[in-house]
């Protein structure tokens, strides 16, 4: 069997378990005649348990209108106000400081990333964290 044809390649970040067809996944996967539902029902399925973070989707649509999905782990800046329990993060970083995280915190947090993240050095994970952090308005220490 021949492969199918790939038509778009759609990256989304979505509530875990709580996905519904209401924007931004009924505009996006709609334009390329996917059914909504279907993805839906997977993707709530597959991250039920966890519930409470944004996991982001990569979706394959094909040609005939049929798709796959892998969810990635959730966004760095998501786990750095999962970690210090924030809601929203500084509205204008350099001068407000929303928080703190530790040297450990941060470790942990470029740890758990690894895989999604475009470096094989822990070194350059926590780079890339404390980065984040820091457009956030966050310190590190």
């Amino acid at each position: 069997m021949a492969p199918k044809k790939v038509k778009v390649i759609l990256k989304l970040n979505l509530p875990a378990g709580e996905a519904t067809p209401a924007p931004p996944v009924g505009p996006a996967l709609g334009q390329h005649g996917v059914p909504i539902m279907d993805f839906v029902k997977q993707y709530n399925d597959k991250t039920k348990d966890q519930k409470g973070n944004i996991i982001p989707a990569v979706i394959t649509v094909y040609e005939d209108r049929s798709f796959t999905f892998i969810t990635k782990l959730p966004p760095v800046s998501a786990m750095i106000k999962k970690e210090l329990g924030l809601a929203i993060a500084a509205k204008t970083p350099g001068k407000e400081v929303a928080g703190t995280l530790t040297a450990d915190q941060v470790r942990q947090i470029a740890a758990a990333k690894m895989p999604d993240l475009n470096t094989d050095s822990l070194d350059a994970a926590i780079n890339i964290v404390t980065g984040t952090a820091r457009s956030m308005g966050i310190k590190v220490k």
